[in-house]
């Protein structure tokens, strides 16, 4: 008979809970990594992870690209979106200007069993590095601002370093301010059909409420600035 407190441990392979005693200072260990598939834009690997019991589980890993997101601010203090296509949703989604870093940029993420966070993004993670204008993220958000709007951010605030999705991918996005705005020149990839969408703060925050804009970064960085009033 089992007493309180001595909950026994599930078989291996059942589905549950494992007494917090049995893994207290230990944690899940990759043990391999093997490619599965690969595109243009992502890897799908599936992972081989040994719990804290020893059990060895399966899962799916996507590796993306690392990118930047930057909501602007104009002079009037209006917000500037992007409202554009996405094949995900078979939809048009409304989002801060962003995109995922170019070769060049040297952001990308390989998670690997020795270690989760490449030297860059480790060195890259702390608010004077990502305003740095030597970044790489800051650089991407910079170009992915004149590229899809046609104007320049002259002062970028680094709002989080965010997950894209943490159970699944690798990505993820330097979310940003940008402010002070001065005309660039729009440059936009051929398959992208953009119309930009001018919102006070207030209009952004009631188009989150009424689901008019779901996407996490955008939330995110909404959010942010409603929350430190800027402009407001």
């Amino acid at each position: 008979m089992v007493q309180w407190g001595q909950t026994p441990l599930a078989p291996l392979g059942a589905r549950g809970s494992v007494p917090a005693a049995l893994w207290k200072g230990k944690r899940m260990k990759l043990l391999n990594r093997e490619l599965k598939y690969s595109a243009h834009r992502v890897k799908v690997y599936e992972d081989t992870i040994e719990k804290p019991t020893g059990e060895k589980v399966y899962y799916d890993f996507v590796e993306n690209r690392n990118g930047s997101g930057v909501l602007l601010v104009d002079n009037t203090g209006k917000l500037l979106f992007v409202k554009q296509y996405r094949n995900s949703i078979n939809d048009m989604d409304v989002e801060i200007p962003a995109g995922c870093a170019e070769l060049n940029d040297n952001v990308s993420l390989l998670n690997n069993p020795e270690n989760v966070l490449d030297e860059l993004s480790e060195k890259a993670y702390s608010r004077s590095d990502f305003e740095s204008p030597e970044n790489p993220f800051y650089r991407c958000a910079i170009r992915e601002a004149e590229e899809e709007t046609g104007l320049i951010p002259t002062k970028l605030e680094f709002v989080s370093y965010i997950l894209a999705a943490a159970g699944l991918f690798s990505e993820r996005t330097a979310v940003y301010i940008g402010t002070d705005l001065i005309e660039g020149k729009m440059s936009r990839d051929p398959d992208e059909y953009i119309d930009i969408i001018r919102l006070t703060p207030e209009e952004a925050m009631d188009y989150i409420a009424k689901g008019l804009i779901t996407d996490s970064k955008t939330i995110i960085a909404i959010q942010h600035f409603v929350i430190n009033a800027k402009n407001i």
